[in-house]
């Protein structure tokens, strides 16, 4: 019931897309929130779009921590029964050598299980993983479910664009769920795909930049789009509420209700958005066609969960956002 103290939380790095969003939500739900933000107060970084939500003043509580100093982390997960972990200590265009950006994911990932751990008041983390971690291998036949995992030595051959985030994000849900096991902590996995939909955050999400490629005119993201899984950044944070809430769900969950081809996207935007030159069918002809099988959300549906949005309403929300924000 909204309004109903359903006691604290914690968001591990509550300035992304993501992050920005399911605080926002939580704090609909009744939840306490704290969060963590990198050089906090001392940094000139607008997080107003935080500060300004509603119930913060009274139920949200923001502290400086970074992955680098894993002990920033100790005083703000204490207290708390439960731990989101959405941050991940590389972003998807850094260009790190590929060693540095592995260490980088696991330690800071095991770091803040160690801390939930150390704290004795977690009693559930959700983990934020990426269809990245199940999408790349080359034995994969049929639809893609939770027994799937990226092949990284594949990537490492294959080269994608993120290569290093793909690789890095693997090896630390991996590195997760091992130490969950091996300790006993109550930890489950979800794993969205490219995420769209409005936004709070100050910054474009980079998701967002792509899937509107063919408004911006940026031609060298039309290979990214062939056939893209996708979800409405609201259903994602209902999905992280929703197993934080059910404590008897384990393992791994995809969370991705369905799949999108460019061709779809352009006339979905011609028709609707006429006022922006997107190219047409015969203009996105020569885009390689994605041999990609996609994603099984079944072990998330059958457990009693249910996506609210479709692919209008998650364009719609982005372009929206975007006009109001001054993207496009």
């Amino acid at each position: 019931m909204e309004g109903e103290d359903k006691g604290s939380v914690c968001v591990v790095g509550g300035t992304g897309y993501v992050a920005s969003w399911l605080i926002m939500r939580l704090l609909q739900s009744g939840y306490t929130v704290r969060t963590t933000v990198r050089s906090y107060p001392d940094s000139n970084k607008d997080i107003s779009y935080l500060t300004n939500l509603p119930g913060a003043p009274e139920k949200l509580e923001i502290f400086a921590a970074d992955l680098n100093d894993l002990e920033s982390f100790n005083g703000v997960i204490r207290g708390c029964a439960g731990v989101f972990l959405v941050a991940h200590p590389v972003s998807f265009e850094e260009k790190v050598p590929e060693e540095v950006t592995n260490q980088r994911a696991v330690k800071g990932t095991l770091g803040i299980l160690q801390a939930c751990l150390d704290s004795r008041t977690v009693k559930r983390v959700i983990y934020t993983s990426s269809a990245f971690t199940v999408m790349y291998n080359d034995k994969s036949s049929g639809m893609i479910d939770e027994r799937n995992w990226t092949d990284v030595d594949y990537v490492r051959i294959l080269k994608p664009f993120g290569e290093s985030y793909i690789i890095s994000k693997t090896l630390a849900e991996r590195a997760a769920l091992e130490f969950t096991e091996a300790h006993g902590l109550n930890l489950v996995s979800l794993i969205p795909p490219m995420i769209i939909g409005p936004f709070i955050c100050s910054r474009c999400p980079g998701s967002i930049y792509t899937v509107l490629a063919l408004i911006a005119g940026e031609e060298d993201q039309y290979k990214n789009l062939p056939k893209t899984s996708m979800i409405h950044v609201d259903d994602v944070a209902s999905a992280h509420i929703f197993l934080l809430e059910h404590a008897n769900l384990t393992g791994r969950y995809i969370c991705s209700p369905l799949e999108v081809t460019i061709d779809q996207i352009s006339k979905f935007l011609s028709t609707k958005y006429p006022e922006y030159p997107v190219p047409n069918a015969e203009f996105l002809k020569g885009i390689e066609e994605s041999k990609y099988p996609g994603l099984s959300s079944k072990k998330l549906l059958d457990t009693g969960f249910k996506f609210k949005y479709g692919f209008e309403e998650m364009f719609d929300g982005a372009i929206q956002c975007c006009k109001e924000k001054g993207f496009i």
